[in-house]
This record gives C-alpha cells, sequence and structure tokens, in this order.
C-alpha cells in the first residue's frame, strides 16, 4: 500500500524541479552567449569540439581565446586538455589546438575573457541530482516505474513526479491531461463549434516538461516512435503530432502508475 505523500515534501522537489527548468532556459542564452564570444576570442574552436561538453567547459574556464593559448606554457596546456569527465576527453593533442590558434582570425578581447568562463550548468547539475535524490526518497518505485519507458531519465521522471504530485489525486488520466493543459480546448463561432488547440489552461510548468519527454521518446522507444510516425503519415503536421504522442504518453504513464506495471511489464 502506498502512503501518502507530505505536502512540504512534495513542494520541496516542486520548487528543485523549477528552479533546475529556470537554470535551464538561462543556460540556453547564455550557449548563445558563449558562442557569439567565441566568434570573437577563437572561432576556430567551436569547429573542432562540442564547446559544452564538460572537458571543454574545464577547457574554457581556463583558456577562451586563441590569445591565451598561443602564451600558455605548453604542460599547463597539456593539464588543462587531460581532464576527463568519464566519458570523452578533448577531442584534439596539445599540438593541435595550438596550431589553431596561431594561424586563427580572432580579435583581441580581454573582456570577452572574462566573460566566457561563467557557466550555470555546474549550478544546474547540482539542482538536478539534489531533485533526484529527494524524489527516489520519496517514489523510487515511481522513478522506476517512469524510466522504463526509453528515453526518459531519472531526472526527467524526478520533474515529472514533482510537478504531478501525488497521481492518485486524479480520478482518471483525463483530469492529469487537463492539469497539464494538453485537453483540447472548444472553439465556438456562430453555430460551428468544434475541438481547436490544446487549452494551455493548466500547469505549464508540466506541460513543456511532457513535451520535452515526447521529444525523447519518439526518438528512443518503439512504440511512441511508431505511433508518432503513424500520426505524421496520416497527415498531422509536426506539431500537432507531438501533442498527440504527448497526450498518448500521459495517458500512458498514468495507466503505468496506476497499476504499478512498468513498460516492460505491459509490453
Amino acid at each position: 500500500m502506498l502512503l501518502p505523500r507530505p505536502n512540504h515534501h512534495l513542494q520541496d522537489l516542486k520548487d528543485l524541479a523549477r528552479e533546475k527548468e529556470s537554470l535551464t532556459v538561462l543556460i540556453s542564452g547564455l550557449k548563445n552567449d558563449i558562442k557569439r564570444m567565441l566568434q570573437i576570442t577563437f572561432p576556430e574552436f567551436e569547429k573542432r569540439c562540442h564547446v559544452f561538453s564538460e572537458s571543454m567547459r574545464v577547457f574554457l574556464k581556463q583558456l577562451p581565446s586563441a590569445r591565451l593559448i598561443k602564451a600558455i606554457d605548453p604542460w599547463v596546456l597539456q593539464q588543462a586538455l587531460n581532464y576527463d569527465d568519464g566519458r570523452k576527453v578533448a577531442p584534439f593533442s596539445g599540438e593541435d589546438i595550438v596550431a589553431e590558434a596561431q594561424k586563427s582570425v580572432a580579435s583581441e578581447s580581454i573582456a570577452m575573457e572574462l566573460i566566457i568562463p561563467e557557466h550555470l550548468m555546474e549550478k544546474r547539475d547540482k539542482i538536478a541530482t539534489a531533485l533526484v535524490v529527494a524524489c527516489e526518497s520519496l517514489m523510487i518505485e515511481d522513478i522506476e516505474i517512469i524510466t522504463s519507458i526509453s528515453g526518459i531519465g531519472n531526472t526527467m521522471a524526478s520533474a515529472f513526479l514533482a510537478e504531478v504530485g501525488d497521481y492518485r489525486l486524479f480520478p482518471s488520466y483525463k483530469h492529469l491531461v487537463a492539469f497539464a493543459g494538453l485537453d483540447p480546448s472548444i472553439h465556438q463561432s456562430g453555430k460551428f463549434e468544434g475541438a481547436s488547440r490544446i487549452s494551455k489552461r493548466g500547469n505549464h510548468h508540466l506541460r513543456h516538461l511532457i513535451f520535452l519527454m515526447t521529444s525523447c521518446v519518439v526518438r528512443q522507444d518503439n512504440i511512441f516512435k511508431v505511433y508518432y510516425q503513424k500520426r505524421r503519415t496520416e497527415g498531422l503536421p509536426f506539431k500537432k503530432a507531438i501533442h498527440a504522442t504527448a497526450h498518448k504518453l500521459l495517458r500512458v504513464l498514468f495507466a503505468m502508475l496506476s497499476s504499478r506495471t512498468t513498460s516492460a511489464e505491459k509490453g
């Protein structure tokens, strides 16, 4: 038997989830700023690597310009390149990046060098970790059920549970769909009445998250991939096909949580 979840714990989860969401929005803007700044300080850099991988973030904190790379001691440069985040090390050697810096068309800008190393990624990652840990302490089985769908990880599942709260308070999946604002709105004009776009009257944080989850599962989960492609084949434009798949995803999640079954068990 599942026990009621204390409201203050659920509020803590929601606060963490929304702080992470807010940081993600800020980071998106920051990434554009960093790319713009790199076009001044080292425009060739982005062509050589993924700028926002962990190893490259660490590298750019120390050496954010062609000017600094050309002037740095070779040993220090090699140490900066040796950082390993457990997934991928720097995709070039010290000699490669020095050669690139020496022929770079970069402009010298000390001001830009000071701005580039500022990152919010670390804070967002800490918030995401705290969210998952807190959610696992309250709803570990719920997380395992949700993440059994390919494409949904612990962080996304935790954020979903934080926004939904206690799913048992929803009498049916339709109430959860309406809570997320994914229910169809009704358009009226004279004698004409018909369903049009989604209502967007519900929790916009949850709605945004559901669309993110949907964009992941249509790439990685065969059931949702087939469903999305079927709706596209039927003539639905991209956005409406995603909306239809998001509706299905929310319906499936509610059914899985209610029946306490995983995707494999349902399949």
